[in-house]
């Protein structure tokens, strides 16, 4: 898988290309307190390359701003259409020079030695992709907030087929990670454009593209959580995206040959991504459900994978009560609706409820 593709000579190279992708982030010094976070990397040999994704509001304008500050280090290109964050990041990707590629997303930040630190343990385990955990966090400050472990040890060390298996299942977040530049480029196949939700469509083949994945288990890697972001805002375009994103997960499956190899994997994860969090995430935040999309949802997986209740691992990773409204959605998608709006309504009123007698 390394000899495909083009390469850039290697006198041209240099240690690390960090891709941001910027769409009006400029509000609350959002986009300030990332792109402060890359330029005081304790680093030296990188490349910033932030891409503007038709920002309407002065973005733009902070990115140059810090383009002209830091020229050695600091690199914008600006899109002339909106392609979204996969469209961005591809257009960083035409023109990176690292021989390590790292993406953050342009409203979080990180660690001054967060680079140095996975830089660092990729030379002295020979590792080809690094991770490290990272935290949630509702201010804008370098306190610990709520740790999320993005990996586990089990699947560190010289990758075999049991730990990619347990990887496409638990891929953890693409930001907190870097991967050797030949994972990314030197075969084909690039984010998927004009949707939310790109990282899903490729990590897979990212990661059985790598040989040795090591992982740092301390947060080093700031989860900014906001009104606006994307985990946060859920409408009938996201869910559509989100579905999109498992389409091509499997398409890139297929034309890169592991679909069989890992099939029930790519099965559990299709299920999870293309249908338990799209079905469940839509009924509890979408406010104008409609009928016809729950049902072509539901016919879709069917036709896609028929057999996908009967999974090793849909018991062990669907929670029961989701695996019920799952059942009773295949026997009647109206019947589906109609209960877990009921369930719904009955839970809000409790809590509701249970605030009240706190407040007394």
């Amino acid at each position: 898988m390394q000899g495909c593709g083009s390469r850039l000579e290697r006198e041209n190279l240099m240690k690390l290309s960090v891709i941001v992708p910027v769409y009006n982030m400029a509000a609350e010094n959002k986009l300030i307190w990332c792109l402060d976070s890359l330029i005081g990397q304790t680093i030296t040999d990188y490349e910033i390359i932030a891409v503007d994704d038709c920002s309407t509001d002065n973005s733009l304008e902070i990115l140059y701003d810090y383009e002209r500050r830091f020229p050695d280090i600091f690199k914008v290109i600006a899109s002339p259409v909106n392609k979204k964050q996969g469209g961005a990041k591809n257009l960083g990707l035409e023109v990176a020079k690292g021989d390590w590629i790292g993406f953050i997303d342009s409203d979080d930040w990180i660690t001054p030695d967060f680079y140095e630190r996975l830089l660092d343990l990729a030379e002295k385990t020979g590792a080809d992709m690094v991770g490290c955990d990272y935290h949630l966090t509702s201010e804008h400050s370098m306190k610990i907030g709520q740790v999320v472990h993005n990996n586990k040890q089990s699947q560190t060390g010289i990758l075999t087929k049991e730990k990619y298996q347990s990887l496409i299942l638990d891929s953890g977040s693409l930001v907190v990670k870097i991967y050797k530049r030949h994972i990314i480029l030197d075969c084909p196949g690039r984010f998927p454009e004009n949707i939310f939700y790109e990282d899903n469509a490729i990590s897979n083949s990212w990661m059985l593209r790598a040989k040795h994945f090591e992982y740092l288990e301390e947060p080093l890697y700031y989860y900014y959580q906001h009104d606006t972001s994307t985990v946060h805002t859920i409408t009938l375009e996201r869910c559509e995206d989100r579905m999109e994103a498992a389409r091509r997960m499997i398409r890139e499956a297929e034309q890169s040959g592991y679909l069989e190899e890992y099939y029930p994997e790519i099965e559990s994860s299709f299920t999870t991504l293309f249908y338990v969090n799209t079905l469940f995430s839509y009924m509890a935040g979408v406010k104008k459900k409609q009928y016809k999309f729950v049902k072509e949802l539901g016919q879709e997986m069917w036709e896609t994978f028929p057999g996908f209740m009967e999974n090793i691992y849909f018991k062990e990773r669907v929670h029961e009560e989701e695996r019920k409204l799952i059942y009773m959605h295949r026997k009647s998608t109206l019947y589906f609706m109609v209960y877990y709006q009921l369930l719904w309504g009955y839970r809000n009123f409790r809590k509701k409820l249970s605030d009240c007698r706190g407040n007394r």
